[in-house]
């Protein structure tokens, strides 16, 4: 039985391989995501295959940033694949077009707050103001939701936060950065295990390399979902 507070983030080469990964999970995971890393792989031919022809929950995770009337353009286009998830970055004159182009469809808007693979150096190193990267990220994800967002990115590390924010009632947490214990934590920096997130507030977590980069990945979903279910 599949528990869609797992994302499987599909961080694969092309479509083929994202194909062949999903069929090797089968029916142990419900709910995908698909990055920029394989748009031009075939991202879109997938999420429509894996949504029409398997019944899969689809997160299309491009975290689009432009001027207002762009971004709105292309999220009318994007929501045409029925997708669950569609990211934009957390400006608020971003989320507030995109949540005009996704109007009139079920696909919910989800703002980034700040990467899950940023730490404090690295904002000092692209000129944002000081401030302790939890308290940025409430502040954003506040911002983010007066703005219409259905939901927010961050990681698990801030869940707790921005679950207690009054504007969060009723709205979506999504952590990336999630990584089952003893494993690898590759290019995050705030991370937790799945267990964690959930306590914490996470609505849902994602997670990439520790599955598809698993000798057994179906065995590597199979204990994240025991560990929520426990």
């Amino acid at each position: 039985m599949s528990d869609d507070r797992l994302i499987v983030a599909l961080d694969v080469p092309n479509a083929l391989d994202a194909l062949s990964l999903t069929a090797r999970l089968g029916d142990a995971v419900s709910f995908y995501k698909i990055g920029l890393g394989m748009l031009t792989g075939g991202g879109l031919a997938v999420a429509n295959e894996l949504k029409q022809e398997h019944g899969k929950r689809i997160f299309l995770d491009l975290k689009l940033f432009d001027i207002g009337a762009t971004v709105e353009k292309a999220v009318r286009g994007l929501v045409q694949y029925d997708l669950d998830f569609l990211t934009v970055h957390g400006d608020p004159h971003v989320v507030r077009a995109a949540c005009e182009g996704a109007s009139g469809s079920a696909t919910k808007i989800l703002a980034v707050t700040i990467l899950t693979s940023l730490d404090r150096a690295d904002l000092d190193a692209s000129l944002i103001r000081p401030g302790a990267v939890p308290d940025l990220v409430a502040e954003r994800a506040a911002r983010a939701f007066d703005a219409g967002a259905h939901g927010v990115i961050a990681s698990p590390q801030e869940a707790s936060m921005i679950r207690a924010l009054p504007e969060a009632a009723g709205r979506l947490i999504v952590t990336p950065g999630v990584r089952p214990a003893g494993s690898d934590l590759g290019d995050q920096k705030r991370v937790a295990t799945p267990a964690q997130a959930i306590a914490d507030g996470a609505d849902h977590i994602v997670v990439g390399r520790p599955i598809w980069a698993a000798s057994d990945p179906v065995a590597a979903a199979r204990s994240i979902l025991t560990e929520l279910a426990g």
